[in-house]
Order: C-alpha cells, then sequence, then structure tokens
C-alpha cells in the first residue's frame, strides 16, 4: 500500500492529476466517428504516455454554439476544475450566420471564467467553408485572433488547414474530418500543446 501511494505521489506532487478541459463542438465531439477514432481520445492516449500526470475531460458536443458553451461551462468549470481549458468553439455561430460580435463577447466571456476558475486558456482559430464569401470569411478568422489579443490568450492555428483538398481527409459533407484525419488532427494539437504541460 505504501509502495501504491509513492508511486501515485511521484506520478503527481499531490497525488492528483492536472486536468485539461476541452470544450468544443463536432469537430471535437467526433460527428461521425467511433470515440477511440476522434482526436481527443487519441490526445488522451498520447497524455497518458508522455504527460501521466495530466488527465483529459472531454466537454464538446456536437452543434454547440458560443453561447450554449457559456452556459455550460460554470457547472463543468465547478465539477472538473481545470488546470487548461482548450475552447474550440464558433464554427456552428459562423455557419447559423450570428453576429460576429456576439460570437467574440462569448468567446472572451468563456476565456473569463475559465481563468477565474483558476484556469490556463488556449483558444482555437476556427475556418468556415469558402461559400460564405471572402469578406465574412476575413472577418470571421480575424475575430479570434481580436479575441485572443484582448485576452492576452495563446492562439492555435486551425488544425485543419493542411487537410482540405486531400483525398479521404473530409466526410461527405465537406466540413468534418474523416477517421483517416485524426491522427494528423492530434499532432497538430500536440505541437501547440506538449510544451505547456509543466
Amino acid at each position: 500500500m505504501r509502495a501504491l501511494l509513492l508511486i501515485l505521489l511521484l506520478i503527481s506532487p499531490l497525488g492528483q492529476a492536472k486536468t485539461l478541459l476541452v470544450l468544443g463542438d463536432s469537430l471535437s465531439a467526433g460527428y461521425g466517428l467511433q470515440t477511440e477514432q476522434t482526436w481527443v481520445k487519441l490526445l488522451s492516449d498520447r497524455l497518458a504516455k508522455e504527460a501521466p500526470d495530466w488527465q483529459l475531460v472531454n466537454a464538446s458536443i456536437s452543434g454547440e454554439t458560443t453561447g450554449g458553451a457559456l452556459r455550460r461551462l460554470p457547472a463543468i468549470l465547478k465539477e472538473h476544475q481545470p488546470d487548461l481549458v482548450l475552447i474550440e468553439l464558433g464554427g456552428n455561430d459562423g455557419l447559423r450566420g450570428y453576429p460576429l460580435g456576439r460570437m467574440k463577447a462569448n468567446l472572451a466571456q468563456l476565456v473569463s471564467l475559465s481563468r477565474q476558475a483558476g484556469s490556463q486558456v488556449l483558444l482555437m482559430e476556427i475556418w468556415l467553408p469558402p461559400n460564405y464569401g471572402p469578406r465574412y470569411l476575413d472577418a470571421f478568422k480575424a475575430s479570434f485572433g481580436q479575441v485572443a489579443k484582448a485576452k492576452d490568450v495563446p492562439l492555435l492555428p486551425f488544425f485543419l488547414k493542411d487537410l482540405f483538398g486531400k483525398d479521404g481527409m473530409v466526410q461527405g459533407d465537406g466540413l468534418h474530418p474523416t477517421a483517416q484525419a485524426q491522427p494528423a488532427l492530434m499532432e497538430n494539437i500536440w505541437a501547440d500543446l506538449k510544451d505547456r504541460l509543466d
């Protein structure tokens, strides 16, 4: 028993894992995929191997908007007390034509609530399909950098940007990545995440 306790203490000084919370939409919930195929599950497996004092909680829901996540976040923060929050939201706001000012305000509030709970925050950039027109697309894309700058949080580049146009990487809807794409998505996230897991 003492040996087991010692091992746990060596893994984490307080004998308690740190928590990475992923707060996202269908891109993180694994739309059209089995749970074990998703980049979030692959990231959880990577954490178990390379950062075993961290655990991952996926609070992503397909179809989620920034407003919906804002309503859910206080309870999630209270339950899981995350050390790091990864925010992957905004796509559904854009697809539904919600005002960008509202989306930015919601993202900023998500950051603020997470920080008030003692969490570090990473904000993920999101892109929309090209059929929305260059003016709206440019304004939408710029929104994430504006929020990141205003709230002084790191901005992670859109993790699907190198996959569009490649065979087998996007589902038939033209929006969601396939199971084949998930390892690459995880590697993109891991490259930005690994040095922040201190």
